[in-house]
């Protein structure tokens, strides 16, 4: 294996919510970001893994940067849960707006299509201290999407990819720790979002949800931060039928890297200054490695890694200091009897691949 890093997609990373709603200045390295932040903010959302910095050190060239924000009163674990969808329509755009004052000073480049998507991919095959980090327009839970007319005004402004819902009863659909499927606006905001070419996120769908969305919706499909349900048990993870529904559809997983998703002995809803975890960055890859071997293909398996989704260091794999680690990742593959052709389509062929044929540019 060449000492070259390879180029990582990460598909995964709420970048704006850190940074509007933790306060957290992310174009410091997260040495410093971690000294910056109060005690409060440290044992809540954890240590700081993922900056800027960090993920140019790591070649985390291009990410999937969410719009976050979710109808949820109850919400008394951040308090970040609003109340209606006009609050979480204003906190979006202050996610989207952050993004585009980074993409003004240089630090970020959106990605709308095929051409944006080949050129970020060739710069970061020498990239140098100023080449932007690629950014795909995400948005974790539909709800400052404010109805279906809504969907194209957030094409327009770079939106590529949705989840209709994320914890708790969104406006479209039941999400993760509630039982349900899909809600009356559900399928209004499906049709709209395969009229304009917007990708639909499984993630945190109920298993009621995931199937009915399947069932209704033909578009594009794929889950951006998801494990295996086999390996550790539990709603927020893919059984292997799931699995095997996004593998014929075409889509792409991405590997999730929260420890209550790698670790069965976690317990959710305990602080991570609180415990510790026995999960390491070998536990990422045997949710891969587990799809690899249930599908018979590399070719629909990813890195998303969430590592900055409302925890830190604490509660990320034992040996991961901050997201530039994931580098490890190729020797750990390497050591199982991957090829280099097949780790680099994990760590970013895969993304590039999904994306480009559903842009319209097969490869």
């Amino acid at each position: 294996m060449a000492d070259e890093p390879m180029l990582i997609i990460d598909s995964h990373l709420d970048l704006a919510f850190n940074a509007i709603q933790i306060n957290r200045d992310i174009t410091q390295t997260a040495s410093i970001v971690r000294t910056h932040d109060h005690q409060s903010v440290l044992c809540r959302a954890g240590s700081s893994t993922v900056t800027f910095p960090e993920l140019r050190k790591g070649r985390v060239g291009i990410v999937f940067g969410t719009v976050m924000s979710r109808i949820d009163p109850n919400d008394r674990f951040y308090r970040t849960g609003m109340y209606s969808q006009a609050q979480c329509y204003g906190v979006g755009h202050g996610h989207y707006s952050f993004y585009k004052a980074m993409e003004r000073e240089g630090t970020l480049k959106f990605i709308h299509n095929s051409d944006d998507l080949d050129a970020m991919v060739t710069a970061w095959q020498n990239p140098s201290s100023y080449t932007p980090l690629g950014l795909v327009l995400a948005m974790e839970g539909a709800d400052p999407i404010l109805n279906a007319d809504h969907v194209s005004e957030w094409y327009d402004r770079g939106l590529r990819i949705v989840s209709l819902s994320h914890y708790g009863i969104s406006t479209y659909a039941h999400g993760t720790d509630t039982e349900g499927g899909l809600l009356p606006k559900g399928k209004p905001l499906l049709d709209a979002l395969k009229a304009t070419g917007i990708i639909v996120d499984l993630t945190h769908t109920t298993d009621q949800g995931f199937w009915e969305i399947l069932e209704y919706y033909d578009g594009p499909v794929a889950a951006s931060h998801h494990n295996c349900r086999t390996l550790v048990p539990g709603q927020r993870q893919l059984n292997d039928e799931m699995i095997k529904a996004i593998v014929d559809r075409n889509g792409v997983i991405g590997a999730a890297f929260d420890a209550w998703m790698l670790d069965s002995e976690w317990i959710k809803g305990v602080f991570g200054c609180n415990q510790t975890t026995n999960a390491t960055l070998n536990s990422v890859v045997d949710h891969i490695d587990y799809i690899v071997q249930l599908v018979g293909s590399v070719n629909h398996c990813g890195i998303g890694t969430d590592l900055d989704g409302g925890y830190g260091q604490e509660q990320s794999p034992r040996d991961l200091n901050t997201i530039a680690d994931i580098q490890k990742l190729p020797s750990i593959f390497q050591k199982r009897g991957y090829k280099d052709e097949d780790i680099r389509k994990i760590l970013s062929g895969n993304w590039i691949r999904f994306l480009k044929e559903n842009w319209g540019q097969k490869v």
